[in-house]
C-alpha cells in the first residue's frame, strides 16, 4: 500500500509580508479571503491535520477543514528569533545568521537546527498509515518534508520556495517517495 500526503501551506499574514520569523500571528484579511475563495476545491478523502500555529489552524478552518492540530507539525523552532524581522536579526547577529544559513546542524538562535527539523518531519512521514493524509503546515515544514522524502542534501532546503496556499503532494512510503510539486489552490 501507499500513502498519499497533500501538504497545504497557510495563507498570508502580516509577519510573512514583513519577512518576520513567525510567531502566533492571525491571517491578514487578504490571506483569509484567499483561503475562503478556494474552500471546497480540496479532496475530502483522508484525514485532515494542521500544524498547531494560529495561521495553520485559521487556514484549515477557512478551507472548510475540520483538521486535527498535531504538535509534531509545529513550525521550525527558531528560538529567540521568533517574532523578529530577518533584517533586524541580520543587523544584530550577522555571524549567527551566516552560520544558520551555511551549516544545517547550526542552531545559533537556541532553537532547532535544520537537520533536526528534517529528522522530525521524517519521523512524522514514517509513522503515517497507508491511505490519504491532508495537512496544513508551515512552509518550512513543506520544504523539510521534501528534503527528507527525496533524500536531498539539507542545503537544498534554502532553494525550495513554498508560496501561500500552495499544494505539495507526495505519494509512496518510507524510503520511496514521489513528488508532485506545489500546485496553487485556485477557485473553481
Amino acid at each position: 500500500m501507499t500513502v498519499r500526503v497533500t501538504l497545504i501551506s497557510p495563507a498570508t499574514t502580516s509577519a510573512l509580508r514583513e519577512a518576520r520569523f513567525e510567531g502566533e500571528v492571525s491571517l491578514d484579511e487578504q490571506g483569509l479571503a484567499a483561503a475562503r475563495a478556494v474552500a471546497g476545491t480540496l479532496s475530502r478523502a483522508g484525514r485532515p491535520f494542521t500544524g498547531p500555529s494560529l495561521r495553520c489552524r485559521e487556514t484549515a478552518r477557512a478551507l472548510g477543514l475540520a483538521a486535527e492540530p498535531v504538535a509534531g507539525l509545529a513550525d521550525w523552532d527558531v528560538g529567540r528569533w521568533r517574532g523578529r524581522r530577518l533584517a533586524e536579526v541580520t543587523g544584530t547577529e550577522p555571524e549567527a545568521v551566516s552560520a544558520w544559513l551555511a551549516d544545517p546542524s547550526a542552531a545559533p538562535h537556541g532553537g532547532e537546527s535544520l537537520v533536526a527539523l528534517c529528522e522530525r518531519v521524517g519521523g512524522w512521514l514514517a509513522a503515517l498509515p497507508d491511505g490519504q493524509v491532508l495537512a496544513v503546515v508551515e512552509p518550512a515544514l513543506v520544504r523539510a518534508v521534501v528534503v527528507h522524502a527525496l533524500a536531498l542534501p539539507p542545503e537544498a532546503f534554502w532553494r525550495l520556495d513554498v508560496p501561500p496556499l500552495a499544494l505539495t503532494e507526495l505519494t509512496g512510503r518510507s524510503e520511496r517517495w514521489n513528488l508532485r510539486c506545489g500546485s496553487p489552490l485556485t477557485a473553481g
